[in-house]
């Protein structure tokens, strides 16, 4: 009987006790802070300007070096594709044995023209010695004056005929016309070579160019000895410099032609004719308000920034962004100048989020 009777008072006490504590307890407790961020505010200065642009790499000027005689045979050819020639190195040997005696007999029959052509003049010297005399007739003269014209004639045909024999010996050796790489063989040891076939093409001075495609709203923007970063297929960025602008715009695309000097050292290494390359034109610089590009988050292909609102709530705020220069980044519209935004850690935080601001910091100038 004693023990339900304690029950009751039992429960009461403890009800008591339990609103006691209720009601010593705050009222509702203070909202914690999603993160301890730092902050920062778009800085103002200059940013390099540049124009894009897609092209191929080409040899700058490519020379075709074939055969100029008929049906002689290949009998030496010393180099290879890629190989570094000199001008007026031996590229290649035809077969000249007969070319060769040709010009010896040339000159043998030279050498007898000569001869009778000093019997001639002096036979016409004395003619016209006795002229005067009447002891040879007229005809004979006529015939003595003739025979030294007519030896004349043969001695500058014959001339003509050594010049042309030694110049079709001469083309027997192929040479290189100027320094340069070669970039196609052709030339087959034994076969026979016809005039105007070609056998070699040589790159001269191993100089190669960019030809880039810029739109021709963009031509204007472009100058002769401009600066280019340019980044062929697979390599690294070469130092490069406009040589000229194309005079026409192609009607179908739209794109001119803007030629780009390649450095010697890049032919073979870097860039090769026929690769693809892209490449930036620096045009100037411009005034920019930049962010770290912590601060910056890449979301459903947007970009946007945690802007800092009252009482310390973050607001996800959409920009449009533009340069990129080291770890800064250009912010085109979106944001005003003098906003506070969070400056990293924001791939945490979403919109609305309460935050523990630690310290503002100005971020560094481009």
């Amino acid at each position: 009987m004693t023990q339900r009777l304690l029950a009751p008072v039992t429960l009461t006490l403890l009800l008591t006790a339990l609103s006691a504590q209720a009601a010593d307890a705050p009222a509702s407790a203070p909202p914690k802070a999603a993160l301890t961020v730092a902050v920062t505010t778009p800085q103002s200065g200059t940013l390099p300007q540049s124009l894009a642009a897609n092209g191929n790499v080409s040899a700058w000027q490519e020379v075709v070096i074939g055969a100029e005689t008929q049906g002689l045979r290949l009998v030496e050819v010393n180099v290879q594709i890629g190989d570094r020639v000199k001008k007026g190195q031996v590229l290649a040997r035809l077969q000249g044995d007969t070319l060769a005696a040709d010009l010896a007999a040339t000159k043998a029959g030279l050498a007898e023209a000569e001869a009778t052509l000093a019997e001639a003049q002096a036979n016409a010297e004395r003619a016209r010695a006795l002229q005067p005399s009447g002891a040879l007739s007229a005809q004979q003269i006529q015939q003595y004056t003739t025979g030294e014209a007519t030896a004349k004639a043969r001695l500058q045909s014959l001339k003509a005929r050594l010049a042309a024999d030694t110049l079709r010996l001469n083309q027997t050796t192929l040479k290189a016309p100027d320094d340069g790489i070669i970039s196609a063989r052709l030339a087959t040891m034994g076969a026979i070579a016809q005039p105007g076939q070609e056998l070699f093409r040589l790159i001269r001075q191993g100089r190669l160019e960019w030809r880039a495609e810029v739109p021709a709203a963009d031509m204007h923007r472009v100058q002769p000895g401009m600066a280019v970063k340019v980044v062929p297929a697979g390599g690294s960025a070469i130092d490069a410099k406009v040589r000229l602008l194309a005079p026409t715009v192609d009607p179908t695309t739209r794109n001119g032609l803007v030629y780009v000097d390649l450095p010697a050292a890049s032919a073979g290494s870097t860039a090769r004719p026929g690769m693809f390359a892209r490449g930036e034109f620096a045009i100037g610089q411009s005034s920019a308000l930049t962010l770290p590009q912590t601060a910056v988050l890449l979301r459903d292909g947007y970009s946007y920034v945690f802007r800092l609102g009252k009482d310390n709530r973050v607001l996800q705020t959409k920009v449009q962004t533009g340069r990129r220069l080291g770890e800064r980044v250009e912010v085109t519209g979106g944001l005003d100048a003098a906003a506070q935004v969070v400056a990293s850690g924001g791939g945490f935080l979403a919109d609305g989020d309460l935050v523990k601001v630690v310290a503002a910091t100005a971020g560094a100038k481009p």
